[in-house]
């Protein structure tokens, strides 16, 4: 029987350049969580961008599930792309992250820094932002999946999703 072909190729710059890009380019994500009390899959979609320091991040109320489930566990998934106009969607490239959230400290000076790089791309968030049940939430990959069309695999590591 003939050794079987991995259908995962070798990260290259070009794979972890589109990583990058796709990461950049993002306003919103799937959010994959587990749901308390259940143990069950759960997934919303989520405002997205990044952070002052390139971090994946978003602003999250509290009122969300998808908040609540990342209290209880902060292991989460991300996916990040979206399908173009034209075209069979999966020729489309998405990344999906395995990442570990963190709710960001509230601290005057560096939510105000947050806010400030939050606002340039999502400027309708400025009616809601400063409620006091939404939170900035960081999320740390761990590890991704780079899915660049047809036939395009990547496994990568949390050194190739660095954008900063």
């Amino acid at each position: 029987m003939p050794d079987k072909i991995s259908p995962i190729r070798e990260t290259d710059a070009a794979a972890r350049a589109l990583a990058r890009d796709l990461l950049g380019a993002a306003r919103i994500a799937a959010l994959a969580v587990i749901e308390p009390g259940t143990g069950a899959p759960f997934v919303s979609r989520i405002a997205f961008g990044l952070g002052p320091e390139g971090e994946p991040m978003s602003l999250i109320s509290d009122l969300s599930l998808h908040a609540q489930a990342l209290r209880a566990d902060p292991r989460a998934a991300l996916l990040i792309g979206e399908a173009g106009d034209k075209g069979d969607p999966l020729v489309h490239p998405r990344l999906t992250l395995r990442t570990r959230a963190h709710f960001l400290d509230p601290v005057a000076n560096v939510r105000a820094r947050l806010r400030e790089t939050w606002l340039l791309h999502h400027p309708k968030a400025a009616i809601y932002i400063d409620f006091a049940d939404f939170h900035f939430v960081a999320f740390e990959p761990e590890s991704g999946h780079l899915n660049a069309g047809f036939a395009k695999a990547y496994a990568l590591e949390q050194n190739d999703l660095k954008v900063n």
